[in-house]
This record gives structure tokens, sequence and C-alpha cells, in this order.
């Protein structure tokens, strides 16, 4: 009788250790003794493992998880999130896209399960294809990778950005992009920072949900002033007025008004972001000379400040109200409700 020596098919393997991760590169598995031949012989039909992408090995049969396919990506463009280390040179690669967003909470995309693409974040000089669910994304300079759930993500506006480049529904982008605002994530005005990095603001679908991302910036200032002048003591002032002269012409809406101190608030993120919107600068910049020449103190806001900076802005606001009693009194305007 002939005694059959050929190795036996398990999911154990010389050199692999259990409870691991189940995701390991050639590389690795090389390095732990692995032969080319073995490899190939347990990703046979009917073998314990599987291959998922060029070099890239999931140790168990059946689908991978949600988190060894973002693995296996991570691996593919040059990096192992895991113990294993870096692939070599130093290489890095992180989650972005639809599938970061995924990973960062978002509500407004489908969770990892249910995307058929995972877009990662390369430097430009990557000499890789996209391969399987693994969409390249290259960059010059790579962002600080935020770790969520041990897995290496870019920032959320940048997720946004390379979320958005292929033509959608506008409704879609709108949800992304106003989730990013009302749920804390991040300013509107980050996020129209990448947007113009990406040259993505002219596309259709993304010019569409502007005006959205907009409001939902606003809402947030709003929200945020309102906590300002609560926490800081603050005078309460009249909110989101329209000032006009008396039988003459309107001189704008503003978010809050001390009319005993002719002091005015806007909250608004382009005001900060004169690249992206130069109309609503030029109407900023009129609306305070108006106001000025009437002896109204205008303070501009906007939503990052204060979100990041909510006391020096209470200061701000505070330094303004003490100097009217050193100012000559000024114009009297009427107050209409907006």
């Amino acid at each position: 009788m002939t005694t059959n020596h050929r190795t036996p098919h398990t999911s154990k393997a010389p050199g692999v250790p259990s409870g691991d991760t189940g995701v390991f590169s050639a590389r690795l598995l090389r390095e732990r003794g692995l032969s080319p031949a073995l490899i190939a012989e347990r990703c046979a039909p009917g073998g314990p493992w599987q291959q998922l992408l060029p070099d890239v090995y999931l140790l168990h049969p059946g689908p991978p998880s949600s988190r060894e396919r973002v693995q296996a990506a991570l691996l593919y463009a040059g990096r192992d999130p895991g113990r294993h280390g870096p692939l070599g040179g130093g290489r890095e690669a992180m989650v972005t896209g639809r599938a970061a967003l995924a990973l960062h909470g978002f509500t407004s995309v489908p969770p990892l399960a249910g995307q058929q693409r995972i877009d990662v974040l390369v430097p430009h000089q990557r000499r890789l294809r996209d391969a399987g669910d693994v969409a390249l994304v290259r960059v010059r300079a790579l962002p600080n990778p935020q770790e969520l759930c041990g897995l290496p993500c870019v920032p959320v506006p940048r997720a946004l950005a390379d979320a958005v480049t292929a033509p959608d529904d506008p409704d879609i982008i709108r949800r992304m992009l106003t989730e990013a605002v009302l749920a804390g994530y991040c300013d509107g005005a980050a996020v129209l920072r990448e947007l113009a990095e990406a040259e993505s603001l002219d596309l259709p679908h993304v010019a569409a949900a502007l005006p959205a991302l907009h409001a939902a910036d606003r809402t947030m200032g709003e929200d945020r002033l309102y906590a300002m002048v609560r926490c800081h003591r603050l005078p309460d002032p009249l909110w989101n007025v329209e000032l006009v002269l008396p039988g003459g012409p309107p001189l704008g809406g503003v978010d809050a008004y001390w009319p005993d101190e002719a002091v005015a608030v806007v909250v608004d993120a382009r005001a900060a972001s004169a690249g992206h919107d130069d109309d609503a600068w030029v109407r900023h910049a009129r609306q305070r000379e108006r106001l000025e020449a009437l002896g109204i103190t205008l303070v501009h806001l906007t939503p990052a400040k204060l979100g990041s900076a909510l006391e020096q802005q209470a200061a701000i606001v505070r330094t303004a109200l003490m100097a009217s009693t050193d100012r000559t009194p000024a114009a009297y305007v009427g107050v209409i409700p907006r």
C-alpha cells in the first residue's frame, strides 16, 4: 500500500499563529516559512484558504468580513494595518471615500457590507492598478490618518472629496455633505477646501448640493452662537433680524443685534472663504461699510471658529459691546424679524 504524504487541507499551517486576523500578505507568509507552492495548494478549489487580491490571502473559507475586506485592501495598497508592519519602503495607505465615511459612522452611506468598492488613498508614486473591489486614489501629500477600529482612515473632509468624484444623485451627495456638518464631524469650510482642492466644486452633482451644505453650516453656526451667548453670559441680543433705515433701504440681515450698543453679528462660513464665493465676500464687505458708516459695529464669525475657539469669539463680541461707550452714538435703525 502506498502512503499518501500530501499535506492535509487544514487552515492551520506552520508559522501561522492561531487567533490572527486571517488576512496575510504573500510576503509575510513566505517569511513564516510557507512556500509559494504550499500557499497555492491551500488556495486551490476546496482548500481552506483563498486569495482575495494579488499577494493577499484570507486564511479561512467563506466570504471575508467587512473588516477583512478593508484589511486586504490596505495590504494590497501598501500597508498592513495590524502588527505585521508595512510591506516595505515606509509606504502608507489609508481608507478614503464612502468606505471611510462608513467607518466614521455616516448613516447617509451604505455600511461596508453593502459597498461594492473600497477606495484607498496612496502616494502618487505607488505603481499599482485597481484590483478586485479596491480602487486606488493617488495623492502627492497624504493627510494624517485617523485610526477607526484599528484601521487608518482619512479625515471626513478628504473622504467626502473622494466620495463625490463620480456622478451621482444630487440628493445622495446632499445627504453626505449635510451630515458631515450637522452631525458635528467637521465644518462646511473644511469640506469646501477639500472639494476645491479636488477640483470638484463645479461638478454638476456637487454644485447642486452646495446650497444645502451652506444651509447646514449656517444652522450649526447659529446653534454655536446661541451657546456662546448663553455660556459666556453675554447680554441677550435680538436674534435673526433685518436692519433698515427708517424710510430708507434695507441694510441686510444679521444673526444677532444689540441695539443699545449698536453691535451686530453675522455668522457665515463663506465670509472666510473668499476663494470659494467671491460674490458672498463682496456682499459682506458692502454690508460692513454701510453699517459702519452709520456707527454700527459688524462682527463676522464663522462656524469653524465658533466650534474651535468659542471663548475667543465671545471675547471679540464682548470687546465690541464694551467699546460702544467710547463711540459716537449710532444712527437709529429699524429692526424687523427675519
